[in-house]
Parts: structure tokens; C-alpha cells; sequence
């Protein structure tokens, strides 16, 4: 980790709405309707089984990770998924994303948590060497029908 910067990691609250819909945005490439959004947003962060940080250097965000845990049967157990990671775009490479993999893997420890998986899209090949540098093994294939 580069030693320029502290970074800061903390739960999102609503006052952090702007910085995670503008984010969201920038890694969906698309803009989302902000009204139904912001529903589902505030409805997560209340959700005692999911887990929402943001990274921040010098009160400025730079970061965020979204981490929902379930129990299930086919693990026997709590595993933890995570949903939405993004980092700002001159943060990349310095730590910052390193930081707030270890607060999920330090949450998943102290929960008892089985395993921690993340997917993402075959157009971003380069996650993959992102999420291996991170420790993570690539050990499956997801299967998605859009609906919509």
C-alpha cells in the first residue's frame, strides 16, 4: 500500500447517496433512474445483512465496496458475496481497494463466514488479475438470463 495517502474506511450512510450513485454509474456505464436507486440504496444500507463502506483520503471518497452475506444450504453455511466494488479512477493502484477488501475479509473472519465470492463482467478482463492479486481463485462460471 502506498504510503502517500490514509485512507479511511467507514460505513456509507445516506449523506454518501451522491458519491455511490455517481460511482454505480461510472462502472454500469449507464445513468440508473436516481428515484428507484435511491430506494433500493437506502433500503440496503439499513439491511443488517449486508455490509457498505466507503474509502475515504482526506475527507474526499474515493472508494467503495458493497458485501451481502446469506446463509445457505449448498455451503451449509454464511458466505458473503461481494456486489458492487469501484474505485475513483486516479485512486486506482494505491491501496485503496486492497484496504477495503481487507475490512470485508476481517468482517467475514469475525462472522464465521465460509467463503467471500465476487463475479464480474467478461468485459472487464482485467478484473480478473485484479481480484487473483487480491487473493481470490477463479473456481467458477456464472450464469445470468436479463429479464428486462
Amino acid at each position: 500500500m502506498s504510503n502517500e495517502f490514509k485512507i479511511q474506511i467507514r460505513k456509507i450512510t445516506i449523506n454518501d447517496f451522491d458519491f455511490v450513485y455517481n460511482s454505480i454509474c461510472d462502472l454500469g456505464n449507464e445513468a440508473f433512474d436516481v428515484n428507484l436507486f435511491k430506494e433500493i440504496f437506502v433500503e440496503n444500507i439499513s439491511n443488517q445483512n449486508y455490509v457498505y463502506l466507503i474509502a475515504e483520503i482526506e475527507d474526499e471518497k474515493v472508494g467503495l465496496i458493497s458485501f451481502h452475506v446469506q446463509n445457505l444450504l449448498h455451503h451449509c453455511g454464511l458466505v458473503g458475496e461481494i456486489q458492487e466494488f469501484y474505485i475513483s479512477k486516479s485512486y486506482r493502484g494505491k491501496g485503496v481497494g486492497r484496504s477495503l477488501i481487507h475490512k470485508i475479509i476481517d468482517f467475514s473472519k469475525t462472522h464465521n463466514l465460509k467463503s467471500i465470492e465476487v463475479t464480474t463482467n467478461k468485459k472487464r478482463i482485467e478484473n480478473v488479475a485484479v481480484y487473483e492479486g487480491l487473493g481470490f481463485k477463479l473456481s467458477h462460471n456464472k450464469f445470468t438470463i436479463n429479464l428486462t
